[in-house]
């Protein structure tokens, strides 16, 4: 039966390369992608909402207290998927399809297509405190992966189909085609020419389709804006913009912070205990935390603040503007600790919507706050809660035009098109100027895997270290004499450097064939001069686990040499050629724009 699937195929490809053009069938597969990303979002919507109905059902809800046990729960079931099947920690969605477009030519494992449909829905239908549109994107990019790998597609042309997988699972998910198509180009830094414009528009209609075929007109937000942009307001949309800068720096570092906090657990089962009974405590006293947040947004676009605060500890109070104020204010402050803690202890889920819920609420609060000073200012504040989510999308992960477009689909219209790209703006530039790197990019931009629109910056980038070392250079021990040195390496090698290796093979030194030049002949020093006493220190060092290719550049710019000796693990493993770097650039610059 494989051979006969084998067969097929085959005989499939064959048919393909004689009828139809690449570049069409590029275009049918975008569709294809789309439609599969799409199908993959509603899935996901779905086996969510279905876990969270049941436990309504179950009168899980009834007290409050119950929400210590729901995370626990909801993470114990990851943890146990994660051991006995998926076998591996779970990775961060969107950092992880960064790292495979840099790294590994846009290859995802087949585990990463089923494993956010199992592990995202059980991590927030139990209370986890994150959002599924990364999820939804990690599948949907691995389907296009191992879709694209079945088909025997080139390695650019699979990472144009992994980030229309991306922008498919976006539109699906917020109906929200324009939107998506930015965010591919944004987050996955494409060139944004015809030859990817048009994948992604067709990939993107098609996602979008699939959620209005299969969800009907249903919405995430039932909201139709009911007042425009007022020029006297746009002091305090900067003063949002100022706002939600601040906010997301507090977000990417507290995201930061806790890990590091999760770190000092070195079992997972105490990483899975302490987040569950952190989640539960802060669920408690904020219920708006549970789940994505849908819900609690669009109770405060219909101005009902109080049931989107829910039943709490302090509903005593709530009849007091500035408690409401305080609670709302709560929720900014704990979204980011509560969605963190579902992460590191083990949760599966996305950074975007917890983005947004945080935003809704921190536009919310500075709304009734200039309303409630009695100063005589009026604000809209629905407004100033879609406004505030574009500005931590916009801060948080570096896109604003995303955020832009994507509040501006979400409200049907562009009424609101001036102050999203006033708070966008200034919160994307503070925060760009504040942190070099997002929660998506940080650790990537360790180890020179974060894609970027500067052309020379990104072929670097894809450029990998293994491709570049050369190891036909013959080593030397350190107390070997100048005779057993000329008669064992250099008579028999066709490079003029020798590594000068211990018996761990640690580099000691490098003799380059101009320091022995002058007395190699002179049979009387054979025995009397000693490897030992020629070596000297190279210039520099490459180090194969740390160093990126844009480092590696810069220290042959700096040393001013030809060839720098790569040292992985303590150990020497070759050498990287200066001539062969810039060959292997000048070809990769080839691929990458033709």
């Amino acid at each position: 039966m494989p051979n006969k699937k084998k067969s097929l195929l085959t005989r499939f490809l064959k048919w393909r390369y004689k009828n139809i053009s690449n570049r069409t069938f590029v275009h049918i597969m975008s569709l294809v992608v789309g439609f599969l990303a799409g199908l993959v979002a509603v899935t996901l919507k779905n086996t969510t909402y279905f876990i969270q109905s049941l436990l309504e059902k179950g009168i899980v809800f009834s007290e409050n207290q119950l929400y210590f046990i729901l995370p626990i729960i909801g993470l114990a079931l990851v943890f146990l998927y994660v051991k006995f099947v998926h076998k591996k920690p779970i990775q961060h969605a969107v950092s992880s399809i960064i790292f495979s477009l840099s790294k590994k030519g846009g290859l995802l494992n087949v585990k990463d297509i089923y494993t956010p449909l199992i592990a995202a829905p059980l991590t927030v239908g139990f209370g986890g405190s994150v959002g599924l549109l990364g999820p939804a994107v990690k599948s949907g990019s691995a389907l296009s992966s191992n879709l694209s790998r079945l088909f025997h597609i080139d390695a650019k042309t699979r990472s144009l189909l992994v980030a229309c997988a991306s922008a498919g699972a976006i539109s699906s998910i917020f109906q929200s085609p324009i939107a998506a198509i930015i965010f591919a180009v944004e987050v996955f830094t494409l060139d944004l020419t015809m030859l990817s414009m048009l994948p992604l528009l067709l990939a993107s209609i098609s996602g979008v389709l699939t959620s209005y075929f299969f969800l009907g007109n249903e919405v995430l937000f039932s909201f139709s804006l009911s007042e425009g942009f007022q020029l006297k307001d746009t002091l305090f949309y900067i003063l949002l913009g100022v706002g939600t800068a601040f906010a997301s720096i507090y977000f990417t570092k507290m995201y930061f912070g806790i890990f590091d906090l999760f770190k000092r657990f070195k079992s997972p089962k105490y990483k899975l205990l302490f987040g569950g009974i952190a989640i539960g405590v802060m669920l408690y006293a904020i219920p708006p935390l549970y789940g994505e947040g849908f819900g609690f947004i669009n109770n405060l676009l219909e101005g009902e603040h109080l049931k989107a605060l829910g039943k709490t500890p302090f509903d005593d109070f709530t009849n007091n503007i500035w408690v409401v104020i305080a609670l709302l204010f709560g929720i900014t402050i704990f979204k980011a600790i509560a969605m963190t803690a579902t992460f590191a202890a083990g949760g599966a889920g996305g950074i975007f919507i917890p983005t947004m819920v945080m935003g809704s609420a921190l536009g919310n609060v500075l709304a009734k706050v200039i309303n409630n000073l009695g100063l005589g200012f009026a604000v809209s504040e629905s407004n100033f809660t879609l406004i505030g989510m574009a500005g931590l999308i916009a801060g948080v992960i570096h896109a604003p035009l995303t955020a832009i477009f994507l509040i501006a689909e979400i409200t049907g219209g562009y009424e609101l098109f001036v102050p999203l790209m006033i708070t966008a703006s200034i919160s994307y530039l503070i925060t760009k100027n504040a942190l070099d790197y997002t929660i998506y990019t940080k650790e990537l931009a360790k180890i020179g895997a974060v894609l970027t629109h500067n052309k020379d910056q990104m072929v670097l980038g894809l450029m990998e270290m293994d491709d570049v070392i050369e190891k036909n250079f013959k080593s030397v021990r350190p107390e070997m004499s100048l005779g057993e040195m000329l008669h064992e390496s250099v008579s028999k090698s066709k490079r003029n450097i020798f590594p000068v290796l211990n018996e761990e093979e640690k580099l000691m030194g490098i003799i380059v064939l101009d320091d022995i030049r002058e007395f190699m002949f002179d049979n009387e020093l054979y025995n009397s001069v000693y490897v030992k006493n020629l070596m000297h220190a190279p210039p520099e060092h490459i180090f194969y686990d740390t160093d990126s290719m844009k480092i590696v550049m810069r220290k042959f710019q700096d040393s001013g040499a030809w060839n720098l000796p790569v040292i992985k693990e303590g150990k020497y493993v070759g050498f990287i050629s200066k001539s062969k770097l810039l060959t292997a650039y000048r070809r990769k610059l080839i691929n990458y724009t033709r």
